[in-house]
């Protein structure tokens, strides 16, 4: 039996999958089970839910709520941690649009870009706190990182903390889709009607899955890179073993062009298959964000919708206060995925073997040509002895010089906001492909530090 604080509980998301996903483990039957969320109103929710989980499943976890996670670190193995500043779909509004005031149109702003920046320093503190207290509570625990920007959150621990942590993206399912609608004929796969693209739109979503849980059984696909920005390897039939990638490479470009265009073009001028679909990849490009071409109108790079995902997240919040009440069904929970948190835990905890498509973990080599250190995204192997990383050799020497520029404006961020340093922070947006005027970089950074100084006010001492 072990024992798990889950940070960030409260979140839907949280509640749908991860927490259920726990509870129905035969391997953890009986283990101790932590809640933590400083949101009191979505705690008690995600606790009333998770007994109701409990109770029903005869799962005989000893469950417990907090709202500080300092009170629930004692003897933990696991720290999974979804935590995020808020509101966050407000938040990340105004990290987009601070920028076009000096005339910077970012393609995303989440994970690259100025909005990369300040969404990333905003967490950087509360997430610095939880791995201190780790240091001195749970020194050997393992650290499960789900909170964006990925590579910056997971640097900040692997660099700033003697904590061990893992990070965990389910973006290469992007890469599964893609390859299976290309090869949807000669693989026997069905192509739901009205897919546009791998963008994050709600009514897409559904579509997507619909191709991944067809495609995951038939392709082994290997891809390598960083968080968000990773790039295909190989694919192989797992009936056969034949290399799929040649087929692959002439099926893609006979897709309609106005399918996830921008991935087309990197594909074609790089000549490697980039995973994350169009709204992801376009942080990282220096080629997006130019006001003269507009490339976001090319690509047709669809802004995330703020107000529908806000309104969503409160919707389905209750909906799990629903389940909570048992006022509605939990059926839906019977086949529900952790992303990765369950299979981490249960073969470390418990001396299994699994092997995991991707993760992010401190490079020690796994890609020759990228900085040891830098947080890099891999297959790995998990164990009783941890997790190890699949060593994949070098990138092509482009795609390895985008990642690398990007692992450097990274670790720049992550150390301004440790270290309160505006200089860096300086450096680490005139480095950003994103910005293309010095004085702009400047105004740019003075606008967010004066508007989220509640959040950053270790720029301010």
């Amino acid at each position: 039996m072990t024992i798990i604080t889950v940070i960030g509980a409260g979140s839907a998301s949280f509640g749908e999958n991860t927490l259920s996903a726990l509870l129905r483990s035969k391997k953890l039957h009986g283990s101790t089970l932590r809640l933590v969320d400083r949101n009191a109103q979505s705690l008690d929710i995600v606790h009333r839910l998770a007994n109701r989980l409990n109770k029903e499943w005869d799962s005989r976890f000893t469950i417990s709520a907090h709202t500080h996670h300092k009170d629930a670190l004692k003897d933990t193995k696991f720290v999974v941690s979804a935590i995020e500043v808020g509101p966050r779909e407000e938040l990340w509004k105004s990290d987009f649009e601070i920028p076009l005031k000096y005339g910077v149109r970012q393609p995303y702003a989440e994970n690259g870009g100025p909005g990369g920046f300040i969404h990333a320093a905003r967490n950087v503190k509360p997430v610095l706190e939880i791995v201190r207290d780790m240091e001195e509570i749970c020194p050997d625990a393992w650290f499960i990182n789900f909170t964006n920007p990925m590579v910056r959150i997971c640097d900040l621990v692997n660099r700033h903390s003697k904590i061990k942590a893992v990070g965990l993206c389910h973006q290469i399912y992007t890469g599964y889709a893609m390859v299976g609608l290309a090869l949807a004929k000669e693989l026997g796969i069905q192509v739901p009607d009205g897919l546009e693209g791998m963008h994050a739109d709600i009514m897409q979503h559904p579509l997507q899955h619909m191709l991944i849980s067809q495609a995951v059984p038939l392709l082994d696909i290997r891809a390598a890179g960083t968080n968000h920005f990773s790039w295909v390897l190989s694919i192989h039939d797992k009936r056969t073993g034949e290399d799929l990638y040649p087929l692959f490479r002439k099926r893609f470009f006979e897709l309609d062009e106005k399918f996830e265009p921008l991935t087309r073009r990197v594909f074609q001028d790089f000549g490697m298959f980039p995973i994350p679909g169009d709204t992801h990849l376009c942080e990282y490009l220096p080629w997006m964000s130019d006001p003269i071409t507009k490339p976001w109108d090319k690509f047709n790079i669809r802004l995330y919708d703020w107000e529908v995902m806000a309104s969503l997240r409160d919707f389905s919040l209750d909906r799990l206060s629903e389940m909570a009440n048992g006022d509605a069904t939990i059926e839906s929970l019977l086949d529900t995925d952790s992303e990765g948190a369950l299979e981490m835990i249960e073969n470390i905890a418990y001396a299994g073997s699994h092997y995991h498509l991707a993760a992010n973990l401190p490079n020690v080599g796994q890609i020759s040509n990228l900085p040891l250190g830098a947080t890099v995204e891999t297959p790995v192997h998990v164990n009783g002895a941890g997790i190890h990383p699949v060593h994949v050799g070098a990138l092509p020497a482009p795609v390895a010089e985008l990642c690398r520029r990007e692992l450097m404006v990274a670790q720049l961020s992550v150390d301004a906001a440790v270290e309160g340093n505006y200089e860096k922070a300086l450096q680490c947006l005139l480095l950003d492909p994103v910005i293309r005027d010095m004085e702009t970089a400047r105004n740019i950074l003075d606008d967010y530090l004066k508007t989220y100084k509640e959040h950053v006010p270790q720029f301010l001492q």
